[in-house]
């Protein structure tokens, strides 16, 4: 595997990784107590750590990406192993 191919999946499991992890641990206004000032969502967090998003993102997809790399070295689980409607039929073209 080249190592631009390698970066490229990487990122993409990170942007994944970033938006699965995002919602834990953050609490709305409503949740601790706060009042909401005029013009703020009522629905914005009040303890947004970016940081900690961004590690938690980091170490989710560099798990993820282990399982896809040892997967693809190995072969673990192909693509004869998720077809799962069996082979398309066969159509006769009368030649």
């Amino acid at each position: 595997m080249q190592w631009f191919s390698i970066l490229a999946i990487y990122g993409l499991l990170w942007v994944l990784s970033a938006f699965l992890v995002m919602p834990f641990g953050l609490r709305t206004p409503h949740e601790t107590g706060e009042t909401v000032e005029k013009g703020h969502a009522d629905s914005a967090p009040v303890n947004f750590r970016p940081r900690k998003i961004v590690l938690r993102a980091t170490l989710l997809a560099a798990v993820l990406f282990v399982a896809y790399y040892e997967n693809y070295v190995n072969g673990w689980i192909t693509l004869d192993n998720l077809n799962f409607f069996g082979d398309p039929p066969v159509k006769d073209l009368g030649y």
